[in-house]
């Protein structure tokens, strides 16, 4: 939704409103694509909207500039009906129903031994599981250096993926397929969740390191690939290793690609002033609320009443605009997120995932179990996926008892193993660990492999990004400033990748001092956001009250009842 930037007069901004992400006409177009990656078959659909005079859904924008007549709108409703009633070929590798999707993972993660640390609470949940801490290996690549649990490491149990081919120009690679039995076998518990002397700390440079990864993202979102080099080339930031500037940008390339939104003004190195305002930043905070206020045992209802309650409809985006939509329209959970809701496979899920990973610290089938509850709002498939995988990543490395590849092997066991979204985490690792040199440099040649494979999907949609974020991480080795500034130079969706490298990162750093002050004092230990009375707060404060949330054992969960 357009709104108004700073210095600009009202009678600079459009006259009419175009609320974004809602349109008919634009969701229709939306929504075939959605039918082309899920493989139903809309051809005849498209066909009538086409000779309709229907446009094809905007490459980047939320809206196309000018609505459509009311018999064309009217008709995108009634075609996106029909599509919605199309059988998908891909439904039984991709379920959203939590039993199916366990069923779909036979590397589900075993549940992580009880701890005993006062301070804690303890919820009801199923016997722990103890099971043996990953091996130390050598390093799977020149450059890289391996910690115990890496892909190389004896007892790794590495999802496998077919040899990496250069895609003809012409045309993008398709998604690896998985080898048949190439899933890992049954994870083994990452044992008893830190103290809560040590768990302050890393969730306060988690919450650091989101916010830094953001920010980084902020002022190039939106940019297609080679507007973000471009912009760190001509600053002399490339490979990407600093903040974005305009000092020294020359005015053409300015004017070619301009700085997203208002971000020119809160997000470039000269004129970052603590942490300025962003969704990816906004949903953490509504997670700890959401808490808070309904306990691990939250249904997905709870997380609807909470956003009536406290998220402005202004404020969303996407997925989670349709899904708000629906809730005033008077729809029920999981029903908001498929009536009209083309975006459902989306990054939106995926962005919320960080509080059920930093609460279940070890337990990274405690924190997928969680974000499936809260991703059901919006999401479904892939999308609802993307939350799982990012969760269970984020509460393995919260456990701080494995290296980045133990944490993202700990994501993919969520994940059932042939959906498009465990094939794409695949790619983007065995992509990251062909690369020879290790180097920062050398990170592009993964990100133009990605952009070939997966370049046909809208930048915000949860496959490309989750690809890339998995090998920014792996390509660095879970290091903060090589992983938030390699997934951030890969493009797509930006601000919400560097978020969730950055907090994966800030957790394996393991407090705020072992994070640059060159990413971290700029932001004043201060958020600025539209959750309820929070503006302002500081990140040591909610690392404090994340870490009060944190739970030794997996909570029985109310699945059975949304």
């Amino acid at each position: 939704m357009a709104r108004r930037q700073p210095g600009e007069s009202p009678d600079q901004r459009p006259a009419t409103l175009r609320l974004t992400w809602v349109q008919p006409e634009d969701l229709i177009g939306h929504e075939l694509r959605q039918a082309a990656e899920d493989g139903r078959d809309a051809s005849a659909v498209e066909d009538r909207w086409r000779a309709a005079g229907g446009h094809p859904a905007p490459d980047r924008a939320g809206a196309s500039a000018r609505p459509a007549d009311p018999h064309l709108r009217a008709l995108a409703v009634q075609l996106m009906d029909e599509l919605a009633a199309l059988p998908s070929p891909l439904a039984d590798d991709e379920p959203t129903d939590l039993p199916a999707i366990k069923a779909a993972c036979p590397a589900w993660p075993s549940l992580p031994a009880p701890s005993p640390t006062p301070g804690h609470q303890s919820l009801p949940g199923s016997p722990p599981a103890p099971g043996p801490q990953p091996a130390p290996g050598p390093s799977p690549t020149p450059g890289h250096q391996s910690q115990p649990g890496s892909p190389s490491a004896p007892g790794f149990q590495s999802p496998s993926a077919p040899a990496l081919q250069p895609a003809p120009a012409s045309q993008p690679t398709p998604d690896p397929q998985p080898a048949p039995h190439s899933a890992p076998g049954p994870l083994a518990a990452l044992g008893p969740h830190p103290s809560p002397e040590s768990l302050r700390p890393r969730l306060e440079a988690a919450w650091l390191g989101r916010a830094a990864g953001c920010l980084l993202g902020k002022p190039v979102e939106t940019l297609p690939l080679a507007g973000i080099r471009a912009l760190a080339r001509a600053t002399g930031n490339w490979p990407l290793r600093d903040w974005f500037t305009e000092v020294g940008l020359d005015p053409a390339t300015a004017a070619r690609y301009p700085w997203h939104g208002h971000s020119r003004a809160t997000s470039l190195a000269e004129t970052i002033d603590g942490m300025p305002e962003d969704d990816d930043l906004d949903l953490p905070v509504l997670g700890l609320l959401l808490l808070q206020r309904y306990g691990h045992g939250f249904r997905t209802t709870d997380v609807a009443r909470l956003w009536l309650d406290e998220l402005p409809a202004g404020r969303t985006f996407t997925a989670e605009r349709v899904a708000y939509r629906n809730l005033l329209d008077g729809i029920e959970p999981p029903h908001t997120a498929t009536h009209r809701n083309p975006f459902r496979e989306w990054i939106g899920a995926q962005i919320r995932a960080d509080v059920f990973g930093w609460t279940r610290p070890g337990d990274p089938a405690g924190a997928a179990e969680a974000a499936w509850r809260d991703a059901t709002l919006t999401h479904t498939a892939n999308g609802v996926y993307g939350e799982m995988f990012a969760a269970a990543t984020i509460a393995a490395a919260a456990g701080g008892r494995t290296d980045v590849h133990g944490c993202l092997r700990a994501g993919l066991a969520v994940v059932p193993e042939r959906s498009r979204l465990a094939r794409a985490v695949r790619f983007g690792i065995e992509a990251a660990r062909a690369e020879p040199t290790g180097s920062d440099a050398g990170f592009a040649d993964v990100v133009d492999r990605l952009h070939r494979a997966y370049g046909h999907l809208h930048w915000v949609h949860v496959v490309p990004n989750a690809a890339l974020l998995a090998a920014a991480l792996t390509h660095a080795d879970g290091a903060f400033p090589g992983s938030v500034c390699r997934v951030v130079s890969g493009g797509w969706d930006t601000d919400s990748n560097g978020a969730t490298a950055g907090s994966v990162a800030g957790l394996l750093a393991g407090a705020p001092g072992a994070l640059p002050a060159q990413w971290t004092a700029p932001l004043r230990n201060r958020l600025t956001t539209t959750v309820s009375d929070l503006n302002g707060i500081g990140f040591d404060v909610l690392a404090e009250r994340t870490a009060e949330l944190a739970v030794s054992r997996t909570a029985t969960a109310r699945t059975e009842d949304t």
